[in-house]
């Protein structure tokens, strides 16, 4: 059975392989090491190994893993509850999936009173027709310029899901589309120059870092789920 180190380190030779395929460095994708799956021992080994960036879509994990391992760097990548936003901003570095301007303003608030500056992407909901939770790319002008006046929350980018189960084609088609809607925006100065582009899971993050991401949330490749005999 392969150990955490070597299939993180199986991880970071397809993400350099893809990133050298289409002229970028290694170094421009940080890999988000997805705790979902992961015990304290292999949070551990991912840690010793030089993994520094985990995310947690629940907020309880968060917690658990974060007591574990404070001093690495956190990202919540789950739908964000507006009644759990004040721990999910305590725990961590960037949230990856504020959508809805009344989170973004729970948001906003909390890190005013606590005299803080809070990092967040947009997730963007790239192929609409399955109803999954976001900003639709049409509206993402209108709906940044709504977060704009918001002092306390810096968006630093864009998240997108892409569509289970999908070809190819459709996977370089939905993050070729949110890459150009970051661009847009970041030319309308609504987006840093440089924007974080969170797209890719561990089924497709090579296509991923092709079309530009930054980030990628890769779990299961790295902390597979527990099997029983």
């Amino acid at each position: 059975m392969e150990s955490t180190a070597q299939r993180l380190r199986e991880v970071r030779d397809k993400l350099s392989a893809a990133a050298a395929a289409s002229g970028r460095s290694a170094e421009s994708v940080e890999i988000i090491a997805v705790a979902k799956t992961a015990t304290a021992e292999s949070l551990c080994a991912a840690w010793e190994a030089g993994q520094r960036h985990f995310g947690h879509n629940r907020l309880q994990s968060l917690a658990a893993h974060h007591a574990l391992i404070p001093e690495a760097n956190w990202h919540f990548i789950g739908l964000l509850q507006r009644n759990k936003a004040k721990a999910a901003l305590e725990m961590s570095l960037l949230l990856h999936t504020i959508g809805d301007l009344r989170i973004a303003e729970r948001c906003n608030r909390l890190s005013e009173e606590a005299g803080l500056t809070c990092c967040v992407l947009v997730q963007v909901n790239s192929t609409p027709e399955d109803g999954r939770y976001g900003c639709q790319l049409n509206r993402l002008e209108e709906f940044l310029s709504e977060l704009s006046p918001l002092s306390n929350l810096r968006v630093d980018g864009l998240m997108t899901l892409a569509p289970n189960k999908a070809t190819e084609s459709t996977l370089r088609r939905v993050f070729s589309s949110v890459r150009e809607g970051a661009q847009q925006q970041a030319a309308n100065g609504l987006l840093p120059t440089s924007p974080q582009l969170s797209m890719g899971m561990s089924n497709d993050y090579e296509i991923a870092v092709a079309e530009g991401a930054t980030l990628v949330r890769v779990g299961r490749a790295i902390f597979p789920a527990a099997t029983f005999s």
